[in-house]
């Protein structure tokens, strides 16, 4: 999640944003026309509605990686997501190269804008074989995470996050789980898309994995937005099955170093079980002085 970041902190300039806030919501995070891809108010990020929100883009290369396939026997298992500049709000381009193999094929793509690279996703695909495991096969991780989000209705809430048409506000629906999102700590979520990510197109559930695995930073957060910057500079997802249904559940922690470098680390769910797990790189620094 893009927490901490302030405009000074991403992209150039300003931009005047009243008069967007009132318009009619698009009916999608992204569209493709004439070879590139368009994003829209959905895709920001609460920090500055030039640039978008990480877990936006990071559905995008997901879904990218698995259209490059184009083989339902294909199952993306990873995806490594480098944030290398502020993804802008603004017509990407795209540029994908598979590398293909018996029982794995790998994708890189590359998100430009205007030339430069701004994010990069490096996905590993599995063809899935059907496999008969043991009753009782012992497991580490939780079985479930509770209560499921039928049960639950409040809705994140993160002291000095702004608030406004953006893809954590209005793309995405969230309910707290577990913990409280008003306090530093570990705490639990699930999450579900609101409107599709690509105009006239289903959202594939890795896509939906993906868009809700960027939260673990801002789920969990340990340093005061007040005070402190926090971002992610990657994403790392490994899912180990397909997510089944729209809610992604969230269990995230961040830690936090003197050096300014943390980590937030989520594990993944649906209202079935884990699905898989994600982690986070984060670039921390206090905020400065304001004169």
């Amino acid at each position: 999640m893009d927490a901490g970041r302030r405009p000074a902190d991403t992209l150039e300039g300003t931009a005047e944003s009243s008069s967007i806030e009132e318009l009619p919501l698009p009916t999608a995070v992204f569209a493709e026309q004439d070879g590139f891809w368009h994003p829209t108010i959905l895709s920001r990020g609460p920090w500055d509605e030039r640039a978008q929100h990480g877990g936006a883009p990071g559905a995008l290369l997901a879904h990218l990686a698995e259209v490059a396939v184009d083989d339902p026997a294909w199952q993306l298992a990873r995806l490594n997501v480098e944030l290398i500049k502020p993804v802008p709000v603004a017509a990407l381009e795209v540029r994908t190269a598979s590398h293909p193999g018996r029982s794995t094929t790998r994708v890189t793509s590359d998100l430009l804008a205007d030339g430069v690279l701004v994010a990069r996703a490096h996905a590993l695909l599995v063809r899935g074989t059907p496999l008969r495991l043991p009753a009782g096969l012992p497991g580490w991780a939780p079985q479930q995470l509770l209560p499921l989000p039928d049960a639950c209705s409040d809705p994140i809430t993160i002291p000095g996050m702004p608030t406004g048409v953006s893809f954590y506000q209005t793309a995405l629906e969230h309910r707290m789980a577990q913990g409280d999102s008003a306090l530093p700590g570990p705490a639990a979520a699930w999450f579900r898309l609101s409107v599709p990510l690509i105009e006239g197109q289903e959202t594939s559930p890795a896509s939906r994995a993906i868009a809700a695995a960027d939260f673990g930073s801002g789920l969990s957060w340990v340093l005061p937005l007040d005070r402190y910057l926090f971002s992610n500079a990657d994403l790392d997802v490994h899912l180990h099955r397909q997510p089944r249904g729209e809610w992604i559940g969230l269990l995230s922690e961040t830690q936090a170093d003197e050096s300014g470098v943390g980590t937030a680390f989520s594990r993944l769910y649906d209202v079935h079980g884990p699905v898989g797990v994600a982690t986070q790189t984060l670039v921390m620094r206090e905020r400065r002085p304001v004169a």
